[in-house]
Order: structure tokens, then C-alpha cells, then sequence
């Protein structure tokens, strides 16, 4: 009975020992610890290609809230205003018609007064006088929009080109090392990317900017036309005694 007992308390003493000897490589591994970047680090490790991207930023926005402002006002107009040039075409009271449109600073007012400079002629060359004046002040709304759709367009481009020169980079290290180590394929190539990301930001940011000011633009357009057709027609109403 001692016999057996000492064999159960050997087998015990076996088993505790297996266990202590696997415990630490059972132990769990400690997670990699997260390293967060801020933006102004991803910019300073971006390179010198971000310089230009920046500044197309910079002019891309300056653009945009200068243009929205001009459009703003371009489309400002009374809603009265038609109606008190009819009842002064109708009096026949022309020099004040066109007092109201001087003192009126909208591109509306300009073209009405356009015509009205032209009243007696015959009514195309009317037409064709306000259809001019039109296309200035369209003009006028459109300035700098070209440059805001080709900051869109080249931006991305800018950003590719940093991207490509960094991988020209990495790979020309690698020829001089002689070694392709992947930490240092990876570690320049994410760094090289930040131009490619950078460059598509400011892009698509000028991109909608510039076709929301072009949707505002077709707006005043429209308005334009319109008061210009209601002013050929007042021209050819019946004056009331």
C-alpha cells in the first residue's frame, strides 16, 4: 500500500513539473502597441512635393470663397425690380427706368439698361445688345474658374509624381545595400504615399468646388435669361392709356 502511494505522489509531483515547465510557453504575448500619426506628421515625412500641393490648397480655396462671393452678389436682385421698370416703360418715364437700373448693381439691372439705351431701334438689335451684355457679365462670374478645374486636375498629379519619385528612391537604396529588406521597402513606400494622398485631397476638394460654383453660375444664367425674355415682352405690350 506504501508502494503505491509513493508511486501516485511521484506521478503528482511529475505532472506538476510538466505544468510549470510549459507555463511560459503558454503565456500570452503582450499586444503590439499602436503608433498614431498626426497630420502634421504625415506632412512633414510627405515630403517636398507636399509645398506645391499646399499652395494649390491655398489658392484652390482662396478661389472658390472669392468667386461664391461675386456670384452671391451677382444674384441678388429685388423681386420688385421688374415690375417698377414696367410701370416706368408703360408712364414713359425712360430716364428713370434707367436711373433704377444704374443704382442697381446686378448684372440683370445691366442688361435691362442695355436695352433701354436701345429702345426706338428695331427689337433684335435690342435682342442682340442685351444678349452682349450677357455675355460679359457671364464672363465676369466665370473669371478663375478655369484655374479652380485645373488645380483639380493636376493636384492628384503632383501627388503622383512624389509618390513615384520616393519609390525611385527606395529601390535605388536597395541597389546600393544590396539587400531587400521589407521594413525598409514598407516604411518608405507608406511615407511615399502620403504625396499620392495628399495630392488627391486637395484635388477632389477642387473638384467639387469648382462644379458648385458652376452650378451657381447656371442659376444666375438662368435668371438673367429670363428677365431679359420678360423685357422683350414688356416691350411689346400694349401701352395702357
Amino acid at each position: 500500500m506504501s508502494l503505491l502511494l509513493q508511486i501516485t505522489q511521484g506521478g503528482a509531483a511529475l505532472a506538476d513539473s510538466a505544468t510549470a515547465a510549459a507555463a511560459p510557453l503558454t503565456a500570452p504575448t503582450a499586444a503590439p502597441l499602436e503608433q498614431s500619426m498626426s497630420l502634421w506628421d504625415m506632412a512633414s515625412k510627405g515630403g517636398p512635393i507636399l509645398i506645391p500641393i499646399a499652395i494649390l490648397s491655398v489658392m484652390a480655396l482662396y478661389i472658390f470663397f472669392e468667386r461664391l462671393f461675386v456670384i452671391l452678389k451677382f444674384s441678388r436682385l429685388d423681386q420688385n425690380f421688374m415690375n417698377q421698370i414696367r410701370d416706368q416703360v408703360h408712364q414713359g418715364n425712360i430716364p428713370a427706368a434707367r436711373s433704377l437700373c444704374k443704382a442697381t448693381d446686378n448684372p440683370i439691372a445691366r442688361m435691362i439698361d442695355k436695352g433701354l439705351a436701345r429702345l426706338g431701334k428695331p427689337v433684335r438689335e435690342i435682342e442682340a445688345a442685351i444678349e452682349n451684355q450677357g455675355k460679359l457679365e457671364v464672363f465676369t462670374m466665370e473669371r478663375n474658374l478655369g484655374f479652380l478645374g485645373t488645380i483639380a486636375g493636376i493636384a492628384p498629379m503632383f501627388g503622383f509624381l512624389g509618390t513615384i519619385f520616393g519609390v525611385i528612391k527606395i529601390f535605388y537604396q536597395i541597389s546600393l545595400q544590396n539587400s531587400l529588406e521589407i521594413d525598409t521597402i514598407s516604411g518608405g513606400l507608406y511615407v511615399k504615399m502620403i504625396s499620392s494622398a495628399a495630392g488627391l485631397l486637395v484635388g477632389m476638394i477642387a473638384y467639387s468646388c469648382y462644379h458648385y460654383l458652376v452650378q451657381r453660375v447656371d442659376r444666375v444664367i438662368n435668371k438673367m435669361e429670363i428677365n431679359a425674355v420678360q423685357f422683350i415682352d414688356l416691350l411689346e405690350e400694349p401701352v395702357k392709356p
